[in-house]
């Protein structure tokens, strides 16, 4: 939504599988937006935090780039009325995060900063005369022509299936949690983007660094869930609130310096660990709500009460769950691709910003940062061409024949797959099982999908979107464990088991595209046919 009010006034197609614009992982948003906006506070200070966050592989060009254009962002996004969080004087009231070395998170409606950003920028959509929006249409795959990209392919519930052709192609389609049985994202992170790219040979990077957050909470009567799991926002431990055992006893203190404050990954594992054991793990409010700050979370307490707890009273239990994918489309400083006439923005990007680890609230910012210079790159670009649409017919393209029956399971098989087998801690022999696992569910889903094609009966968008999400899952969790098995050491997010240890081997970036996944397999089919 960003991007395209950018593009004004060149004209936009806006385009959601979702029924509305208010989808996605950032309306869940509830920690913040950063950037050094306190007089006192520094822009390489910033610059700083997230290149330890990201444990030596943040692109040092891209951050400096990040802190310095997301503080002009934050500041035209007050000025155009969204409504941050301030103190009696006016000035803006910046939070405190894990990895943070001084306060610089903007907060709106306390701890509902996604939702307040998404419900302004869908109002602005509404209103701008150059964006034309089309919801329940989901994009199949993108259409290439001579090394570039050309449109897309798509099923709209209003439409059925048709052909777009467009001079210029944004991808903006959000992450990846949705590949675990645990997450905090919403239902609709399948990583399409990166699947339709990936498919079109667009160049990939970072795809094994999935972070988990450590302080998802657990609903009453439940060790976990496949659905969504609500986020207890790291505020909270910023405000004050403290992870702790079964015992009472704070943990982290005695694992990392920074104590419930340390970076994401060292505090998922430490929770992790314990859970492998058999142990609980709560995150205790009582010293935020007690101290008066209960307005600043609405959401946290909510979420609890729903879950069937009382924060004011008891701690609440906790697990780590996929949260936000540092991997993605590779893109340069102006969103784009590999691929002419692709250009690539927000989580589904890969911008070098956030390294192995993305620092807490940098999201938004990078977000809005590489929404505005993709639109300043096609309009530099002078894109005039027309968009143009012409139907594909009823039974669709070739390469797209929707399953009717399995996909439901497909897609819980993926989500156990990537828990069981690259979670938060990773080993060679689950990796290698896990890429035949998803080998073998590929083949089922083509076998399913051939025999609904021979069937002739018409199909619905609800079909054609689920068996297009499986299908992307499939191939991005291919994706990212061949990834993660490459990658011989533990950085960041990733954690081997059987390479426990930083490598200076590994101290760059690792770049895959679908190439790389084909010469895997036959490589490995040749070995075992030895």
């Amino acid at each position: 939504m960003a991007c395209a009010l950018a593009l004004a006034p060149l004209p936009v197609l806006l385009i959601t599988k979702t029924a509305g614009l208010v989808g996605g992982s950032s309306l869940l948003s509830q920690g913040g937006i950063a950037a050094a906006l306190d007089p006192d506070d520094r822009l390489d200070w910033h610059a700083g935090d997230t290149v330890r966050a990201g444990a030596g592989l943040s692109d040092q060009n891209a951050v400096k780039g990040l802190v310095r254009d997301g503080r002009d962002e934050i500041r035209r996004l007050v000025a155009s009325g969204f409504a941050a969080d301030t103190h009696a004087d006016g000035s803006l009231r910046l939070g405190l995060e894990g990895a943070h070395s001084y306060n610089r998170i903007v907060h709106a409606g306390g701890d509902a900063t996604g939702e307040t950003l998404v419900a302004l920028l869908s109002a602005e959509i509404v209103q701008a005369r150059s964006v034309q929006v089309l919801t329940r249409t989901v994009v199949t795959d993108l259409i290439t022509e001579r090394g570039r990209v050309a449109g897309i392919e798509a099923y709209s519930d209003e439409f059925g299936w048709m052909t777009l052709r467009a001079p210029a192609v944004v991808l903006a389609t959000g992450g990846a949690g949705a590949l675990w049985a645990e997450t905090t994202n919403a239902a609709e992170a399948t990583a399409d983007g990166l699947a339709m790219a990936a498919r079109a040979g667009a160049l990939l990077a970072d795809l094994e660094f999935m972070q988990f957050h450590p302080t998802a909470l657990v609903a009453a009567g439940q060790s976990a869930s496949r659905e969504r799991m609500p986020l207890l926002t790291e505020a909270l431990r910023g405000a004050g609130a403290s992870l702790v055992d079964e015992a009472g006893n704070c943990f982290m203190k005695d694992t990392h310096p920074l104590g419930d404050l340390a970076p994401r990954d060292s505090v998922a594992r430490a929770i992790w660990r314990r859970r492998a054991q058999g142990e609980q793990v709560y995150l205790d409010l009582r010293p935020v709500l007690s101290s008066g700050s209960a307005q600043d979370f609405p959401q946290a307490v909510s979420f609890c009460v729903q879950a069937g707890f009382n924060p004011r009273s008891e701690p609440v239990p906790i697990a780590p769950a996929a949260h936000y994918h540092m991997g993605g489309i590779m893109a340069d400083e102006a969103g784009r691709s590999s691929l002419g006439g692709l250009w690539v923005c927000g989580e589904t990007a890969s911008t070098g910003v956030h390294g192995a680890n993305r620092l807490a609230s940098n999201s938004l910012t990078e977000v809005l940062v590489w929404a505005r210079r993709v639109a300043n790159s096609i309009q530099s670009a002078e894109v005039q061409q027309p968009l143009r649409l012409s139907a594909i017919g009823a039974s669709g393209p070739a390469g797209m024949r929707p399953a009717r029956t399995g996909v439901a399971s497909a897609r819980s098989s993926v989500q156990d797959i990537m828990s069981q087998k690259a979670g938060i801690v990773r080993c060679q022999d689950g990796l290698e099982e896990a890429l035949s696992d998803l080998g073998d569910l590929e083949q089922q889903i083509e076998l399913a999908a051939s025999s609904t094609c021979d069937s002739g009966a018409a199909l619905n968008f609800n079909e054609v979107c689920g068996h297009s999400e499986t299908r992307n899952m499939v191939l991005a969790a291919r994706l990212i464990v061949l990834a993660a098995l490459r990658r011989q050491e533990s950085r960041g997010t990733h954690f081997r088991q059987d390479y426990p240890q930083q490598s200076a081997a590994w101290a760059h970036r690792q770049k895959l595209s679908f190439a790389d996944l084909t010469a895997e397999e036959v490589n490995r089919h040749a070995s075992s046919t030895c």
